[in-house]
């Protein structure tokens, strides 16, 4: 038992540490980033006719934009892939069911959600395993 209460527990900070950087990435890709670079009025991805105007097309604003989602983007799905991973071990270990699982590893594809599926996740793993509170 102590070595499975050890692996729950690296698990569980593994996971909360991935979770909180990823999630931070994420919020400021998702909220800084893409604006500052695409909202110049122009289409979007060939989904959008047009975005709203907050920023001018060459400004510092928007190569600021232009640089956070470049090496931001990158950085944070390479991270989110070991978010991934980190939340399946912990899933195993902890004895997570399939639908638990699927729930937490898709709000962290979600601005603020995952936040909220970290903190859902350490209570039910400190709930079911007393020994880690």
């Amino acid at each position: 038992m102590p070595d499975t209460f050890a692996a729950v527990s690296r698990n569980l900070t593994a996971y909360r540490v991935m979770a909180a950087i990823v999630g931070v990435l994420l919020v400021v890709l998702c909220l800084v980033g893409v604006p500052l670079a695409n909202f110049d009025g122009s289409p979007m991805w060939g989904v959008f006719d047009s975005t709203p105007a907050w920023v001018t097309t060459g400004s510092d604003a928007q190569h600021v934009g232009e640089l956070i989602t470049t090496y931001l983007g990158v950085a944070h799905g390479w991270l989110y892939m070991i978010f991934l991973f980190s939340a399946f071990l912990l899933s195993r270990r902890a004895g997570w069911d399939l639908p638990f699982t699927l729930v937490t590893l898709a709000c962290g594809t979600i601005p603020l959600l995952s936040f909220w599926a970290e903190r859902r996740a350490t209570r039910r793993v400190r709930a079911e395993h007393p020994e880690l509170a």
